[in-house]
C-alpha cells in the first residue's frame, strides 16, 4: 500500500510554511510546489540571473551559465575565508521562462547528485507557481534530507525570492 507523505508545517516561529513538499514512502523524488505573488519573468529570474541567485541563497555565485549544457558554482565562506558551502552542476535543459533542468552536487556530504527539475508557471499577470521534481539517487538518500531543517530551510530561501523580488517588482 503506498503512503503519501505530505510535509505541511503551518507555522515555524510563527512563519508560514508556503513551499509545499510532497514525498511518496519508499520513493527517490520529492514534488515541490509554491505560489508567488510575482510576475513568471520575475519569478524565472530569480534562478537565472546570477546577481539575484546570490542574494536569495546568501552565497557567491561563482559561474552560472543560464543555457543548455551550461554549468554553475556556488560557494559560500566564513568570515575566515574558510569554504563551508560548495555546490555545482550542468544544467541541461533551459527554457526561458519555462523550464530548468539541472544536477546538483553539494561538495563535502554523503549527498550524491541529484536531478533537479523547475518548471516555472504563470497563474495570473502578477502571481506564478513554481514546481519542482528533485531525483535523489535512492530512497535513503532522499530521507536524510528530509530529516535535515531541509523544509524550512527552503521555505525560508523561497521567503527570501518573494522579498527581494518585491522591491524588484515595486
Amino acid at each position: 500500500m503506498k503512503k503519501l507523505v505530505s510535509i505541511h508545517l503551518f507555522k515555524i516561529n510563527n512563519m508560514e510554511q508556503k513551499t509545499k513538499i510532497n514525498a511518496e514512502d519508499g520513493k527517490q523524488d520529492l514534488m515541490i510546489t509554491r505560489e508567488f505573488d510575482l510576475p513568471l519573468e520575475l519569478l524565472f529570474k530569480a534562478y537565472a540571473a546570477p546577481e539575484i541567485v546570490e542574494q536569495w541563497m546568501g552565497t557567491k555565485v561563482l559561474k552560472l551559465e543560464s543555457k543548455k549544457h551550461g554549468s554553475y558554482q556556488f560557494e559560500t565562506t566564513d568570515a575566515h575565508g574558510n569554504v563551508v558551502f560548495k555546490a555545482n552542476g550542468v544544467i541541461h535543459e533551459f527554457s526561458p521562462n519555462r523550464k530548468i533542468t539541472r544536477t546538483f552536487e553539494m561538495d563535502n556530504t554523503p549527498f550524491g547528485v541529484q536531478l533537479e527539475v523547475y518548471e516555472f508557471e504563470q497563474l495570473t499577470d502578477d502571481t506564478s507557481k513554481l514546481n519542482m521534481h528533485v531525483i535523489y539517487e535512492s530512497a535513503a538518500q532522499r530521507d536524510q534530507v528530509l530529516a535535515l531543517p531541509f523544509a524550512q530551510g527552503l521555505n525560508m530561501a523561497h521567503n527570501r525570492i518573494q522579498e527581494i523580488l518585491n522591491t524588484l517588482n515595486n
